[in-house]
């Protein structure tokens, strides 16, 4: 398989941006202006990460990596280690603020840490989850929230959870300029509704989820991610639409595939998820740098006198 995604002739190469884009460090490589793959044979981005691109790599047989990313810190490492998209998830609700769910985060919390994570990245394509009750009500709800994310969090696109109810909401967003990646499966946000945490798609159901996942794709969804689904099930929607689409816990034909950070790195205690692979062990060497530091404070170590004035 190709480690780089090929320029596709059909599509206008990028311009520089005529209105002024920030400050220099920000402005795209050469690369995307030349037209050429956005990436090099190292998998490091040379610029800027488009939803054209996730597209093409779907055309191509490609594949691209997703994680989550709620700081300054990480945003800057995962964007420079070459992950594509970065999500300010709604699980920094669990993951950030300490709560049991998703479901207690707020519009007003997520937006600060989706602006630190955009402003850090200058590579990555930034997707900001809209949390628990901030587009159920109605399409204007939605997209009044999805400008919010847009304009204040600089997100480059937002992801709602829901099937094929949604469609008109996701059609609403799409035609008010608003790039959205659908979210279908298990969706955290329904837990209760659904009874827990529990596997969807399998057998007969999984008819619902390709429903639902063309009808998303038609409203102009511009990816589609499956939580906690058959692997059989997501190959069957990955089939079904011309989309990309993302897995976490769906199994590994689908373009890209999307972890919690804490939970890649290692960094979580307790009982990992199925889907997880733990590539760190953060939490350990946290803890023993942090141990060995209050034992110096202790023992009068440190600081030493290199590092006194």
């Amino acid at each position: 398989m190709a480690t780089s995604i090929s320029p596709d002739p059909s599509t206008p190469a990028e311009v520089a941006a005529p209105y002024g884009n920030g400050p220099a460090a920000s402005s795209p490589g050469t690369a995307a202006s030349a037209g050429t793959a956005p990436w090099d044979s190292a998998r490091k981005p040379l610029a800027k990460i488009r939803t054209h691109h996730l597209h093409q790599a779907k055309l191509n047989g490609e594949r691209f990596a997703m994680l989550t990313a709620y700081d300054q810190y990480t945003a800057e490492i995962f964007d420079q280690a070459g992950i594509e998209v970065l999500l300010v998830g709604d699980s920094a609700s669990n993951n950030v603020f300490g709560n049991e769910t998703s479901l207690p985060v707020t519009v007003d919390e997520l937006i600060p840490l989706c602006r630190a994570v955009t402003r850090s990245a200058r590579r990555a394509l930034v997707v900001a989850d809209l949390p628990f009750g901030s587009y159920e009500v109605s399409a204007q709800q939605a997209v009044a929230t999805g400008v919010r994310f847009l304009k204040e969090g600089l997100a480059h696109a937002v992801k709602i959870e829901g099937g094929k109810f949604y469609a008109e909401t996701v059609r609403a967003m799409v035609q008010a300029g608003i790039p959205v990646m659908a979210h279908i499966g298990f969706t955290p946000q329904s837990e209760h509704a659904l009874g827990g945490y529990r596997v969807q798609g399998r057998g007969d159901d999984a008819q619902r989820l390709i429903d639902d996942a063309v009808a998303l794709a038609d409203a102009g969804a511009f990816s589609v991610l499956m939580e906690m689904v058959p692997a059989e099930t997501a190959a069957a929607v990955d089939a079904a639409v011309a989309v990309p689409t993302i897995g976490i816990g769906a199994g590994n034909a689908t373009t890209g595939q999307v972890l919690v950070w804490q939970d890649m790195a290692g960094l979580r205690g307790g009982k990992m998820a199925k889907f997880v692979k733990q590539y760190a062990d953060l939490r350990t060497s946290l803890s023993d740098a942090a141990t060995a530091y209050g034992e110096d404070v202790r023992s009068g170590q440190f600081p030493g006198p290199e590092h006194s004035f």
